[in-house]
């Protein structure tokens, strides 16, 4: 039997940026899909978002576009009502928005008031608003699980820059709170911690922003990751949240699961 037979998926950064390769969301979205979820694909730009349905109706799945942006709680209130009227029930969220070189970030000395703000309403205001108007509705149905895409950066005293640093530590916080706060009724929440990846975001925005070519950002980001020399993929975090999203998971809560090829056991 299929690992989500039945369930019904929010998935928030379902589409991806430009570039090479395949992203988390959209990765998670075809994932959760061939398990057997119903899945509601949101994205700020609803063309990709469309694209990433077209992928899954194409194998047979089922997924829904929805455009919202989640620096607008009201964008966030819709896609949650979308989802309920559509299948009457929400069993997964799944939060994979993040920004960091493209919202501005920068180091501690150098970050300015507007983009620290743009990058912490992107990438942790905007996850606690959408649980905000999942967790009632998980509360009533006495089950759900979320997932919460944070970061290894959280962890690093080295990483350079500060907005996206101090968020996805954030995201980690929050998962805890919400975990501890609604163990009760049978909701469970965790994050994932993802190292060094090979997507669009990651790989190709490095690349525009500082003027390098793509396959040398990549071949330097490779050389860091202990395990086997090579970064992770969409589909590395997209098969660590179908777990977290699944009944096999349902006696784990709170977690910060590392996905980052022993990058964390890096010292230097």
């Amino acid at each position: 039997m299929p690992r989500l037979a039945g369930k019904t998926a929010i998935i928030i950064g379902a589409g991806q940026s430009p570039g090479e390769g395949m992203g988390n969301g959209r990765a998670t979205a075809l994932l959760f899909a061939r398990e057997g979820a119903k899945v509601l694909a949101v994205d700020h730009r609803l063309e990709s978002a469309k694209e990433t349905a077209d992928m899954v109706t194409k194998e047979g799945g089922t997924c829904v576009p929805f455009a919202a942006d989640v620096t607008k709680e009201a964008t966030l209130k819709a896609a949650v009502a979308e989802a309920m009227k559509l299948w009457g029930r929400i069993d997964v969220l799944h939060n994979n928005v993040g920004v960091s070189l493209a919202g501005g970030d920068a180091s501690p000395t150098e970050i300015t008031e507007e983009a620290f703000d743009r990058v912490n309403a992107i990438n942790l205001r905007g996850t606690i608003m959408a649980c905000k108007h999942v967790i009632p509705i998980m509360r009533k149905q006495q089950s759900g699980s979320i997932i919460n895409i944070s970061s290894v950066a959280a962890l690093s005293a080295n990483y350079p820059t500060v907005a996206y640093k101090t968020t996805k530590a954030g995201m980690v916080a929050f998962t805890e709170q919400i975990a501890c706060q609604n163990a009760e009724y049978g909701v469970r929440a965790n994050a994932i911690l993802p190292g060094l990846m090979n997507t669009p975001m990651a790989v190709d925005t490095r690349a525009r922003e500082w003027g390098k070519p793509r396959a040398e950002v990549e071949a330097a980001r490779n050389a860091r990751v202990p395990l086997r020399k090579r970064m992770g993929t969409g589909w590395d975090v997209a098969y660590a949240a179908l777990f977290l999203a699944s009944d096999e998971a349902n006696f784990i809560t709170g977690i910060g699961l590392l996905v980052d090829g022993g990058g964390s056991l890096r010292k230097e």
